[in-house]
C-alpha cells in the first residue's frame, strides 16, 4: 500500500503561478536559491544526460537583458508593443533562472526526450519556488526563441535553447484561481 503525502498532493492540486509583474523584492539570494535548483535537478533526465543547465539572472543583469531585447526586436522589425511586452519581464524582474535545454548526442535518447526533460525542469523549479513560499512564474516570449538574442544576450551555443525563464521573488498578492481543464474531456480510460 502506498504511503500518502497529503500535504504534497494538496500543494499540487492548489498550486498557482504568480504573475511575474506582481513579484517584488526580496528575491531569493544564492543560498536560498540552491535548494530550489537542487529540487529542479532531480527531474527525470532520460538516460542521465542532464540535457539542461541553469543561468541565474540576478537583478544586475536585468537592465542589460531588457536593452538586448529592445535591440533585437528593433533589428527584427518587431512592433513597439511586442518589444515592450518582451522587455517587461526583464524591466520588472528581480531574479530569474533561465533553464537552458542542452541537446546532447545520443544514439538511445531522441532529441524530443531531452526537450521534455528541460520542460520538466522548468515546472519542477517553478513548483519548488512556490513550495518554498516564493512567488514564481514561468515565462518565455519571442526573445527566448530568437537565436540572435539567445547567443548574444545569454551566450548560448548552437545546440542550446531557452526552455523558459523562471522568475522568482516575493509575491505581493495571490491571484484568483483560473478555470482548469474538464478532466472528462481530456481523459480516456483504456481497460482492454
Amino acid at each position: 500500500m502506498p504511503t500518502p503525502s497529503p500535504e504534497t498532493l494538496d500543494f499540487l492540486l492548489t498550486r498557482r503561478s504568480r504573475p511575474a509583474k506582481t513579484l517584488q523584492v526580496p528575491a531569493p539570494d544564492r543560498d536560498a536559491l540552491m535548494p530550489l535548483l537542487r529540487a529542479a535537478a532531480r527531474t527525470p533526465d532520460h538516460g542521465k544526460l542532464e540535457p539542461w543547465r541553469f543561468i541565474v539572472l540576478e537583478a544586475g543583469a536585468m537592465p542589460r537583458l531588457a536593452s538586448a531585447v529592445e535591440a533585437c526586436g528593433t533589428a527584427l522589425g518587431k512592433s513597439a508593443e511586442d518589444i515592450a511586452k518582451a522587455r517587461a519581464q526583464f524591466d520588472q524582474g528581480h531574479l530569474a533562472v533561465a533553464v537552458i535545454e542542452v541537446q546532447k548526442p545520443s544514439e538511445k535518447i531522441p532529441a524530443i526526450e531531452m526537450t521534455y526533460s528541460a520542460g520538466a525542469v522548468c515546472l519542477a523549479l517553478l513548483n519548488a519556488a512556490l513550495a518554498a513560499g516564493w512567488g514564481a512564474n514561468w515565462l518565455s516570449g519571442w526573445p527566448s526563441h530568437d537565436r540572435g538574442f539567445c547567443q548574444e544576450a545569454l551566450g548560448l551555443a548552437d545546440h542550446e535553447r531557452v526552455a523558459g525563464f523562471i522568475h522568482i521573488a516575493t509575491e505581493t498578492n495571490a491571484p484568483p484561481d483560473r478555470p482548469r481543464p474538464d478532466l472528462t474531456t481530456v481523459t480516456e480510460w483504456v481497460s482492454a
